[in-house]
């Protein structure tokens, strides 16, 4: 079960052996991931190029891969980091960033998963529909679709590929296998400032670096993610002081924090 002691237990884990977690994401996001992960406790590299990507996974304790800004170059890196990952055993999580906007988008996602099956996908509703070949109803890059309405895919997704899905929305929803979580922190300042998301995918990274279950890491970063933006939340004048105040939330999390926010429902996620 997911518990503030669990919950907890990772974030010393991060603290103290600042996992190196190569991303290989989008322009928009690069300084917003790096700097949340650092405020975790963290080590973020943000490579790409085909050349370095299967030396710099050589280094790293989990791979981080973000469909944003796509291109082919970007996607044959992220082929050859994913085989590299897979073969040194580290975890991959994949956000599929605009799945079911485009056909590009879609198709790069379905390939990924086919070279090798991240141990977490994390996407909204209308994404996670569309990797599972339902009409995922994408606006750009955001969801037009509610959580509740990707649970049947996710928990398809789950069982074909192995891997832990989490469905991103007011209230979080985990998968894998039969099993199910929701965590219900947050706050709506998160859907405000851009790559927040994104930045949920990056802290699942540091998570899995140091807990081999991806369902309980996937759970535990999202309630952290989800505790910090409602501490900042209640500091923030808006949008762009929010996102200061959330990596500083992020550094300055206590136990004591998640003992009194913690806001998880549901059975344990199981293989």
């Amino acid at each position: 079960m997911v518990t503030t002691a669990s919950v907890w237990d990772d974030v010393v884990r991060i603290r103290a052996r600042s996992p190196l977690v190569h991303n290989i994401t989008n322009y928009v996001v690069m300084n917003t991931t790096a700097n949340a992960l650092l405020a975790l406790g963290a080590s973020p590299v943000m490579a790409h190029a085909v050349e370095e990507v299967e030396e710099m996974v050589g280094l790293a304790s989990a791979l981080v891969l973000n469909i944003g800004t796509l291109s082919p170059l970007w996607l044959t890196a992220m082929e050859i980091a994913a085989r590299a990952a897979q073969t040194r055993g580290i975890p991959i999580v994949l956000d599929p960033v605009g799945a079911g906007a485009t056909a590009l988008r879609t198709h790069a996602t379905r390939r990924l998963i086919a070279v090798a099956p991240p141990a977490v996908l994390r996407g909204n509703a209308s994404e996670i529909i569309a990797v599972a070949g339902g009409a995922g109803r994408t606006k750009g890059v955001d969801s037009a679709a509610g959580v509740d309405a990707a649970q049947a895919a996710a928990h398809e997704l789950s069982r074909a590929h192995g891997c832990t899905v989490v469905v991103s929305g007011p209230v979080d929803l985990v998968v894998r296998g039969d099993g199910e979580v929701r965590v219900a922190n947050g706050t709506p300042l998160l859907g405000r400032v851009t790559g927040m998301g994104c930045t949920a995918t990056a802290l699942i990274g540091a998570f899995a670096a140091v807990n081999p279950d991806s369902a309980a890491a996937a759970a535990h970063a999202m309630a952290v993610m989800g505790i910090a933006g409602e501490l900042a939340a209640e500091l923030a004048a808006g949008p762009g002081t929010f996102q200061a105040h959330f990596f500083d939330a992020l550094a300055r999390l206590s136990e004591a924090d998640v003992r009194a926010r913690l806001k998880v429902e549901g059975d344990e996620a199981r293989g």
